[in-house]
């Protein structure tokens, strides 16, 4: 089983940092990311059945440290979500892994991104050798995660856009499509996106009980393929009606 948000940041604090000597100062615990990030990948990511060698290796190696808000990059590693402005939140580690698994990236698929959010799934499509679009309706967010991919994914081939991608138009499809905001409904635009034979991910449904689809533009009418049970804020305009009860 994968470790607990309190257990893991007990388990980062007791074997995955050190103490400044005696004598230098103040004590402080200064974390060890690349030992942390190791910890993420065998203790979470792989035992929540992400098996892909390829995607444990880009999280092994893209630094999720930093792309989160400075402010939390002690809890950059753990079993939780993190909180971002705009009421946006930064997935789990193994949400962001059972993704980029079921999105079964080949080097050079186009891939659109909808939320870029910290640019951290970015980095990781990226790695994984992919042309990414990625979308936020929140032009801070893109400037932020365009700093952060020009100065740690050297190499990345990515473009950023500031879209709400509700009213989106694209020139032309994509071979894979991640929405990384909860929809109540899956918007049929974003099927008509794919490649033939492209695959999209996506978090459909009323919280708390949502449930991660992958869809393939296999054929006609293809049914979505639940992969799990998770909880994450809607994408902004893609929230379901409230609910009144008399």
């Amino acid at each position: 089983m994968h470790l607990a948000a309190g257990h893991a940041v007990a388990h980062c604090a007791a074997t995955l940092a050190r103490l400044e000597p005696a004598g230098c100062g103040p004590l402080r615990m200064i974390i060890d990311y690349a030992d942390v990030r190791d910890t993420m990948v065998e203790q979470q990511v792989r035992p929540w059945d992400v098996l892909d060698l390829r995607v444990l290796q880009a999280l092994s190696v893209v630094p999720r440290d930093a792309f989160v808000p400075a402010a939390q990059r002690a809890l950059a590693y753990v079993d939780t979500a993190l909180p971002l402005p705009h009421g946006e939140a930064m997935m789990k580690p193994v949400v962001e892994g059972r993704m980029l698994q079921a999105l079964e990236l080949q080097p050079g698929d186009s891939v659109l991104e909808i939320g870029t959010g910290t640019g951290f799934i970015t980095a990781c499509l990226a790695h994984l050798g992919a042309k990414v679009t990625s979308l936020d309706i929140h032009q801070d967010f893109i400037d932020t995660a365009g700093e952060r991919l020009r100065e740690h994914a050297p190499g990345a081939v990515f473009e950023l856009q500031a879209a709400d991608a509700l009213q989106w138009n694209p020139a032309r499809r994509f071979d894979a499509i991640c929405v990384t905001g909860a929809l109540a409904a899956l918007p049929s635009q974003f099927l008509q996106w794919l490649q033939p034979g492209g695959r999209l991910f996506a978090v459909v449904g009323r919280a708390p009980a949502m449930q991660a689809v992958l869809v393939r533009n296999d054929a006609p009418g293809s049914a979505p393929e639940v992969l799990f049970e998770t909880d994450l804020p809607y994408l902004q305009g893609a929230a379901p009606r409230p609910m009144f009860v008399l």
